[in-house]
């Protein structure tokens, strides 16, 4: 893995901040995007499924509607 000695020397700096060996630190942080991705891509399934459920749900209230204003309903 190649990091560009500005951002590692930042690293350096904060992991010892922090108590912990750089590669702890990057360990860490790895972890974490990998959560973050993970819960993103989860939030977006969701919101995909969510919006195809508002779409039919829209569909079936017209057709509810439509019976609704039916004279011989």
């Amino acid at each position: 893995m190649r990091i560009e000695d500005e951002l590692l020397a930042e690293v350096a700096s904060q992991a010892k901040a922090l108590h912990m060996t750089r590669t702890e630190y990057l360990r860490r942080a790895i972890v974490e995007m990998k959560e973050k991705v993970a819960q993103d891509r989860r939030r977006q399934r969701l919101q995909e499924a969510s919006r195809k459920v508002r779409r039919e749900s829209m569909r079936v209230n017209l057709e509810f509607a439509d019976i609704e204003d039916a004279p011989d309903a």
